[in-house]
């Protein structure tokens, strides 16, 4: 009888272990799978941050080439640094740039535009133009400096 007990106790041991070991297999692949997964994702979001950079550099090279507007550049160059979530970071060394981009990010554009009463949008046209007159100079600066950014290294 206690050669039976001994058995039957070696055999959940075994059993156990290998329930153990099948676990710790499974774990392991779930943990490569996820890394694998997170390091797509990194190479992903790496393209999207660089399409975007590209994106800011040929908009600020089409405002030194006259082919966007100022506001227009300002507006869609502003846009792009607030989904890289690096407005802040980057506003102090486009100082003109940004200075107007907080002027005129909440004016309302195309239907919302023609929506609103012809004296306010004269009202908002006038804003805008006191602006880009004052700014102009800046701006462009800012927008030289960009044509070429590279962006820093995160600490």
């Amino acid at each position: 009888m206690s050669t039976a007990i001994i058995i039957l106790g070696f055999i959940i041991i075994v059993a156990l272990s290998s329930y153990a070991t099948f676990l710790i297999l499974k774990l392991k692949q779930q943990k490569k799978r996820q890394q694998a997964e997170q390091a797509e994702r990194e190479v992903t979001a790496n393209a999207k941050r660089a399409q975007v950079l590209d994106d800011i550099r040929y908009i600020a090279t089409a405002m030194i080439e006259d082919r966007c507007e100022i506001s227009e550049g300002v507006v869609r160059i502003g846009r792009l640094f607030e989904i890289l979530s690096l407005s802040e970071r980057v506003a102090p060394d486009y100082p003109s740039l940004f200075k107007h981009f907080e002027l005129i990010k909440d004016h309302p554009i195309m239907d919302a535009r023609q929506a609103l009463p012809k004296q306010e949008r004269m009202k908002l046209d006038l804003i805008r133009m006191k602006s880009e007159a004052a700014l102009e100079q800046g701006i462009s600066d800012d927008a030289k400096k960009l044509a070429d950014y590279q962006a820093k290294a995160m600490h």
